[in-house]
């Protein structure tokens, strides 16, 4: 553990939107030196969701080692609690081994409750939950929307309007607390004890991302993306409400085979909710501190990592 008489061990994140090349430059830079990489993305825990996820080949897994993937059955849901405590262990036994972390994804939540804390948010009221329901079906998401800007201006410009499972959870945290989210998430608890360097990638042109995500959804469609969801869908017991189903892309693939929308609706509606991703990562990190861009195409990334990391 870290403590006042020691160095502390070095910690690499290498955060960052959908398809802005994390994980090939966790790759390039393991290949400088010795290190583990710990997956910080909700959708790549989960077994035999490979295309849609972009999960790491199995020869780039074996030549470095990689956590938190395919740790858990699409049935079952994993935490913010449960990644960070995971984590948490993952760096004390890669230290361990004389190696270095290197913490490589997307899903901000994760990284925020690790560098800050996890809040400790109220437990979930079903009847709460329930009326959301039953409002949102009468009046729509979007006047819901409207007064999660009323009484938590900051989540409510965070959270989108079409996202229905974190507006419901916001508007949830507010009517059973009297309390808005934005409140309980700056009540942090105890972060990760170990310091954390910090880098974002993305490209330097929005419109090169959009072209980089509807690039790789389209060579996913060749991959057999469909085929992949359609073994999920005929298991019988998944359904699109479960956290593995409600990630982008199996979603709308799911919605198309169960006859919900047309191929080229889903293809349109998967690739615009991945840019939708992308733009809520990105406000996550526009407001990051302790954070060094760095650019999707630049040659010189390693060099400003290692310029900043004592390895």
């Amino acid at each position: 553990m870290v403590n006042g008489t020691e160095p502390a061990k070095p910690v690499i994140a290498i955060m960052g939107p959908t398809a802005s090349g994390k994980t090939g430059l966790a790759l390039e830079l393991a290949e400088k030196v010795e290190c583990e990489i710990i997956s910080v993305d909700s959708a790549l825990v989960y077994t035999n969701m490979d295309i849609g996820t972009a999960k790491p080949t199995q020869a780039e897994r074996q030549s470095v080692p990689h956590h938190l993937i395919d740790i858990i059955d699409p049935s079952q849901s994993y935490s913010v609690a449960e990644f960070c405590r995971d984590t948490v262990k993952l760096i004390e036994d890669i230290h361990g081994r004389n190696k270095v972390p290197i913490l490589a994804g997307g899903t901000m939540m994760y990284f925020n409750a690790l560098i800050n804390g996890i809040s400790p948010l109220p437990k979930s009221d079903e009847k709460i939950r329930a009326e959301i329901t039953t409002q949102a079906e009468s009046l729509g998401w979007s006047k819901l929307h409207d007064e999660l800007c009323r009484v938590d201006p900051v989540s409510g410009a965070r959270i989108h309007p079409n996202d229905p499972q974190r507006l419901t959870r916001a508007l949830e945290v507010y009517r059973s607390t009297g309390k808005n989210l934005t409140y309980w998430q700056q009540e942090k608890g105890e972060a990760c004890p170990y310091p954390i360097s910090q880098f974002a990638i993305a490209p330097s042109e929005r419109s090169i991302l959009h072209e980089r995500i509807a690039t790789r959804f389209d060579i996913m469609l060749e991959e057999g993306f469909e085929q992949e969801v359609k073994q999920l869908y005929e298991r019988g017991d998944l359904n699109e409400d479960l956290p593995s189903i409600r990630s982008v892309g199996y979603r709308q693939m799911w919605q198309y085979i169960d006859g919900q929308m047309s191929y080229d609706d889903m293809r349109e509606r998967g690739i615009i909710a991945t840019r939708q991703l992308a733009k809520r990562q990105l406000t996550w990190l526009r407001g990051w501190e302790d954070v060094t861009w760095l650019d999707t195409f630049a040659k010189d990334n390693l060099t400003k990592i290692t310029a900043k990391v004592t390895l």
